[in-house]
């Protein structure tokens, strides 16, 4: 439901904003101080669209004034009149839902949204312990790069060059075929091509995959912070060692 929530944000970047060849005009930041995600800002003066977790609400947040839909018991048709009409008012220019990107759900305009505030409150925490041990990582480690929310694949992010030409992306994943939980990943990269993982040593948490997907994962439901940290440590560290 936050997946498919999360596209009305990616929709106004690919609405308002320049493209670019990575796709990252669509992306989006967490902000853990106001529990929600955010689009770029969308205008010179800093508007932006949110979706916040703790209020299950889409908000305008403009340096006048803010305006907010409660998305519980509306309809995909209600939102994005909603979302036409307000982005009339505070952009002066047409919203348009046009995602150019797949996603594994199917809606229509008769799609209705049900809040569940505990599922949305262990989410919410799930977000928050990504942003924080993404972000220690790349501080501690001496490496580069933004955090942000990809909507296609909805995971928490950062990728980053860590040696020659060997990148990393790591992050926070989504349930998906390579672990039926939101996970922690780390994938290696040489010249854009997934780093062979099968001779690498095992690690303290986490484990490597070589079938499909190349890279480490960590179960994140029962992760603290502290070992998603040092999840994201080792597996960097193994790729630093490659040639």
């Amino acid at each position: 439901m936050m997946h498919i929530a999360a596209q009305y944000l990616a929709a106004a970047g690919i609405s308002f904003l320049d493209k670019k060849e990575d796709d990252s005009h669509t992306n989006l930041g967490f902000s853990v101080e106001n529990q929600r995600l955010e689009t770029h800002p969308l205008s010179a003066s800093g508007i932006i669209l949110s979706l916040n977790y703790n209020r299950f609400t889409l908000d305008w947040n403009t340096p006048k004034n803010k305006e907010s839909l409660s998305l519980d018991g509306k309809t995909h048709r209600q939102v994005l009149d909603w979302l036409t009409s307000t982005s009339d008012k505070f952009l002066n220019k047409k919203y348009q839902y046009q995602l150019h990107y797949k996603l594994p759900y199917t809606i229509d305009d008769s799609y209705t949204y049900k809040i569940n505030t505990l599922e949305l409150k262990a989410l919410a925490v799930l977000r928050t312990q990504a942003q924080h041990s993404v972000s220690e990582t790349l501080n501690t480690m001496g490496l580069t790069a933004t955090v942000r929310v990809w909507p296609h694949h909805f995971d928490t992010g950062a990728y980053t060059t860590i040696h020659s030409d060997i990148t990393v992306g790591f992050g926070l994943a989504i349930p998906d075929t390579v672990v039926p939980e939101h996970y922690y990943y780390c994938s290696g990269y040489k010249g854009g091509t997934a780093i062979d993982t099968s001779h690498f040593g095992k690690l303290s948490v986490g484990q490597w995959k070589n079938n499909g997907f190349k890279g480490a994962v960590l179960a994140a439901t029962n992760a603290t912070e502290k070992e998603a940290i040092k999840f994201f440590t080792e597996a960097i560290n193994t790729y630093k060692k490659e040639k």
